[in-house]
């Protein structure tokens, strides 16, 4: 048994196919196939059903030494990436799913681990909650950075999640606004206002939970480009509504918008934060960076 049989089951396990395993692990298909009936022959387990067309399909038994393999790749990732770390080589990929948001929160952290470790590769993706999480499960992303209220985690105990900071819908208006002198604004106060909303599942909702039941808002346009959101604010066109911390200040114009608590009978704290997969391999690079934001979120 080796390493490498390992991460060949690993791969056709997630592709169905010998076939497509052998192409993304750049071996010929016999030298696939060989490779884990060796393995088959050497456990006394039959790992796949196979049938026409190169297709494969995890056995009961197959599928639980899948499981631990998965384990052990990850544990020997872990490892050398350790090592590496020991010696300011860590080096890899680290690939980002986030909703659009938040997304500044996470540039001053970027760009200070990209200088530390200047041979990660670094990929930042803006996704919706639900694609997050199928992008984690399938292996496609390291780290998810979403809302984590009951709507949008799914029970799974593939996943591990962690809340970063809790936050609250506000009203973002322009600084010279009649209601930024207001300690709080009602969804009755908002019907009288244009308003400008970032084109997001979480906003909707809340939306749809909260102010549906109010007069029909004025709304100029949705958008998933925050600047534009900014820009009409900050010219006085219309109001905006979010989450309070997608308003920090490294996102722009923060000088010239004011946020202003939204009473509402559900608007209660959000929790944000991160969603990774339990246990994927090569997840030191992931562990590092989370360590990262925790101290920087």
């Amino acid at each position: 048994m080796n390493l490498e049989q390992l991460q060949y089951i690993m791969e056709v396990s997630k592709s169905g196919s010998l076939t497509m395993a052998a192409q993304k692990s750049h071996i010929t298909l016999s030298a696939i196939s060989q490779s884990i009936s060796l393995l088959e022959n050497e456990l006394g387990v039959t790992l796949f059903t196979r049938s026409r067309g190169q297709s494969a399909v995890p056995t009961p038994e197959g599928q639980r030494i899948i499981e631990k393999a998965t384990k052990i790749l990850m544990k020997v990732n872990e490892l050398k990436e350790e090592a590496n770390q020991f010696n300011h080589t860590l080096a890899g990929e680290l690939r980002i799913a986030t909703i659009p948001g938040p997304t500044h929160l996470l540039v001053e952290t970027v760009a200070r681990f990209k200088k530390d470790y200047p041979n990660v590769k670094i990929e930042i993706l803006e996704k919706g909650p639900k694609e997050i999480v199928e992008n984690i499960l399938a292996n496609q992303m390291d780290i998810g950075l979403m809302v984590l209220d009951e709507d949008h985690v799914p029970k799974s105990n593939d996943l591990v999640f962690e809340i970063a900071l809790e936050g609250k819908m506000v009203v973002g208006v322009n600084k010279n606004s009649a209601l930024s002198t207001e300690k709080f604004v009602t969804p009755d106060m908002l019907k009288e206002e244009t308003l400008v909303l970032y084109e997001d599942e979480i906003i909707r909702n809340f939306i749809e939970k909260n102010i549906a039941e109010y007069d029909k808002l004025d709304v100029l346009f949705s958008t998933n480009n925050t600047y534009a959101i900014d820009y009409a604010v900050v010219e006085g066109a219309a109001v905006t509504i979010g989450l309070d911390f997608s308003f920090h200040k490294n996102r722009g114009n923060h000088e010239q918008i004011i946020t202003i608590d939204l009473k509402t009978p559900e608007n209660q704290t959000i929790p944000y934060g991160w969603v990774r997969h339990k246990s994927k391999p090569s997840s030191q690079i992931a562990k590092t960076f989370i360590d990262r934001l925790r101290l920087d979120i």
